[in-house]
């Protein structure tokens, strides 16, 4: 079954911009272990906050992309960038209309 989650990173005042171009580097690695979609995001009301969509092959997908050195890298680098406030929403993907 499909898994998704949808995560909300606060960042420090004015860093947004660090955590994107962290989170959206190349990693032929995420598809290897699974990633299906990765997607960084920013909105302009809210000036200090990355959004990330990402939907994988499974939860066990993810958790396995968690304990790439890679992905484990990409974190460390940008923890100092962020205040710590973060929101994750994570599910089984029921179905989508796009597709059967």
């Amino acid at each position: 079954m499909t898994f998704a989650n949808v995560v909300t990173l606060e960042t420090q005042p004015g860093r947004r911009d660090e955590v994107v171009a962290i989170l959206s580097r190349r990693n032929p690695q995420l598809d290897e272990t699974g990633c299906l979609l990765y997607e960084v995001g920013t909105s302009e009301e809210r000036p200090d906050t990355v959004f990330v969509a990402e939907l994988w092959e499974s939860a066990q997908a993810h958790r396995a992309a968690l304990e790439l050195d890679s992905v484990r890298a990409a974190i460390a680098e940008a923890r100092p960038l962020m205040t710590g406030r973060i929101s994750s929403e994570k599910f089984d993907v029921a179905g989508s209309p796009l597709h059967d």
